[in-house]
């Protein structure tokens, strides 16, 4: 895969596909359909998956595409391929809350290498550069030249006194349990992939998951987080979550900084 030629096709996608969602956003009442797993799916997501879609195939024809959106794509089974989350956080979108994410990521052997991440409601981008590097765009994100952007880099956390992120519509019991065992100095919830950015940008060191989760709903996030030099681990052993997985079904995670001294 070329990167310089990917990232301003995959930036320049979730920027169009962050209008077409933020359309049905600001409009009137839209309709909430549930898909055979019981989660919600609303024509946001449906037209942000065509938009993006037909883009990728367009730039990149004999790259595998895996989407959310598209159940026959589920049955794929691939080391090297494109993933996409064209809404992730639905539920926030529904209940009009802003942390929901675009998500487009570039898996090569089973590892996020490259990914964006853009939450429109809030006006934030990020996404790694062609070298690799994450990076939070600012300014008016132009859709066919970026503009300035601040390198992301992850925290230098104090085990003492950790700064954790936590899922807004999934926290549960079990979550719970597991932070208590961290001396924690405050907590935040967010929503959608946006968790994985704020432990990338040094606003969390910890972002522990323990629920169900698929591919397309970490692959960009992930990518993002490795760009500034975090890491994405099972929960089980540590070790690094991979990608290309039958049925796309991820474990339990912990999204966190180096320096964080994980619980088992």
């Amino acid at each position: 895969m070329d990167f310089d030629q990917l990232i301003p096709v995959i930036r320049r996608l979730a920027l169009e596909a962050g209008d077409v969602i933020m359309a049905v956003y600001n409009g009137p009442d839209f309709a909430v359909k549930s898909k055979s797993d019981a989660s919600p799916v609303t024509e946001a997501d449906e037209a942000a998956d065509v938009l993006i879609s037909a883009g990728l195939r367009a730039a990149f024809p004999d790259v595998v595409l895996i989407t959310e959106e598209q159940a026959d794509s589920h049955a794929l089974t691939a080391s090297t391929f494109l993933i996409v989350d064209p809404l992730d956080g639905t539920k926030e979108f529904v209940q009009r809350r802003g942390d929901f994410t675009v998500n487009i990521a570039f898996v090569e052997n089973g590892v996020p290498v490259r990914g964006v991440v853009y939450a429109p409601a809030q006006g934030r981008l990020f996404y790694t550069q062609a070298d690799g590097q994450a990076v939070e765009e600012l300014g008016l994100m132009a859709k066919d030249v970026a503009g300035e952007v601040r390198a992301m880099a992850v925290s230098a956390p104090d085990n003492a006194a950790l700064m954790v992120v936590a899922s807004k519509s999934h926290r549960d019991a079990a979550t719970d349990d597991y932070i208590s065992k961290y001396a924690v100095k405050d907590m935040k919830s967010a929503g959608s992939s946006l968790k994985f950015c704020l432990v990338a940008a040094g606003e969390a060191d910890l972002y522990p998951r323990l629920g169900r989760t698929m591919e397309w709903d970490t692959a960009a996030g992930d990518a993002v987080l490795r760009g500034a030099g975090g890491h994405v681990v099972r929960f089980d052993d540590h070790t690094p979550l991979a990608y290309g997985k039958i049925g796309w079904d991820n474990p339990f995670f912990i999204a966190h900084a180096p320096g964080v001294a994980l619980k088992a």
